[in-house]
C-alpha cells in the first residue's frame, strides 16, 4: 500500500478526525502538521507519531519546507487572520513547487451570508455579513487564483456548523453555557465532524480540481429546535429565552444575522456519499448514548 505523505496546515478536530479515518482504513501515513504552539518535534495521535512544526503570525519553522514539498496530500484548515491568508503569504513559494495530487482548503458556509431562510447551493450569491465571513470569501478567491496560476489540484469545502463528541450543544447545556435567542425564521445548517472526515477520505479517490462543495447535513433547522431536542435528551429544562438585542457576544450576533438552508446535493452526488448523521437527531443521539 502506498504511503500517504500528508501535510496539515493546522491540526484541529477536522484534521484529527481525517487522520483517524485514514488509520481506520489501514492507510499508511507519514504525517506532518503545523501548530501555533509546537516546535519541531514528534507528537502522537491515534497511536501515530508525527512531525509538528511551529507556525503562527510571528513564527515559522522552515524545517517544514521539505515535508511540504514531499507531501501528496495537503489539508489547509487555518482561517484567515486580519484579512490575510497566512498559508499563501508564508508558504506560497514552497507550494508553487509541490507535486501534490490533492489540496483541500476548508472554508465555511458563512460566505453565503443572509438568504432569509432560503436554500443556497454552490452557485448561490455570496454576500458575507461579518468581517470573518468576508475574510473567508477573500481567502477562497486567493486560493482559487493561486491554484489556477500554478496548476495545483485544489478543492474547497464550505463547512456548515461543526459539532463533535468534543464540541456540541449537549456539553454546553450541561454546564449552562447556552442562550435561547428569540428570532423567527432563523435557519442554519450543521455537519458532524465524522461526516467531514469521511467526505475528505472519499475525495482522495474521486477528485476534480477547482471545485467547491457544501459539506452539510440534510436538515437545516433553527438553533432553538436543536436546544429543545438536546434539553429533552438531558431531561433538563431549556434555558429561558432572551431577546437578540440584549446580548453582547459579537460572534453570537453575527450568527443570528444570517438565515439560510445549505444544500448538500453536489457533495452527495459527486462523492457518492451517504451521511452517517443525516440530521442533528442522529448526531446528538450518538453523542448522548456514547459520550455522556
Amino acid at each position: 500500500m502506498t504511503t500517504l505523505k500528508i501535510f496539515c496546515f493546522g491540526f484541529g478536530q477536522v484534521a484529527k478526525y481525517f487522520v483517524k479515518k485514514l488509520l481506520s482504513e489501514n492507510q499508511k501515513i507519514d504525517l506532518s502538521v503545523t501548530s501555533r504552539k509546537g516546535g519541531n518535534y514528534f507528537e502522537k495521535t491515534e497511536g501515530l507519531n508525527f512531525n509538528s512544526y511551529k507556525f503562527n503570525e510571528g513564527e515559522l519553522d522552515k524545517n517544514s519546507y521539505v515535508k511540504i514539498q514531499e507531501a501528496n496530500v495537503i489539508l489547509v484548515s487555518i482561517p484567515p487572520i486580519n484579512g490575510r491568508d497566512l498559508v499563501i503569504d508564508n508558504f506560497g513559494k514552497i507550494l508553487e513547487k509541490t507535486k501534490t495530487k490533492w489540496i483541500t482548503y476548508l472554508s465555511a458556509t458563512s460566505v453565503y451570508g443572509n438568504h432569509n431562510g432560503d436554500w443556497v447551493n454552490e452557485k448561490s450569491k455570496t454576500k458575507p455579513t461579518s468581517s470573518r465571513s468576508l475574510d473567508r470569501l477573500k481567502a477562497e478567491n486567493l486560493w482559487l487564483k493561486f491554484s489556477k496560476e500554478h496548476n495545483l489540484p485544489l478543492q474547497i469545502f464550505r463547512l456548515s456548523g461543526i459539532y463533535s463528541p468534543q464540541n456540541n450543544i449537549l456539553k454546553k447545556l450541561d454546564i449552562d453555557q447556552v442562550k435561547l435567542i428569540e428570532k423567527e425564521n432563523h435557519f442554519f445548517s450543521r455537519i458532524h465532524v465524522e461526516d467531514i472526515a469521511n467526505v475528505l477520505f472519499h475525495s482522495l479517490r474521486k477528485f476534480k480540481k477547482n471545485e467547491i462543495y457544501n459539506i452539510s447535513d440534510d436538515q437545516p433547522t433553527s438553533q432553538n429546535e436543536i436546544i429543545n431536542y438536546a434539553s429533552r435528551l438531558l431531561k433538563k429544562d431549556p434555558p429561558q429565552s432572551i431577546n437578540l438585542e440584549s446580548i453582547d457576544d459579537g460572534m453570537l450576533k453575527d450568527f443570528y444575522k444570517d438565515s439560510k438552508k445549505v444544500q448538500n446535493k453536489k457533495m452527495k452526488d459527486f462523492f457518492n456519499y451517504q451521511l452517517i448523521y443525516p440530521t442533528y437527531k442522529e448526531g446528538l443521539n450518538n453523542i448522548f448514548n456514547n459520550f455522556f
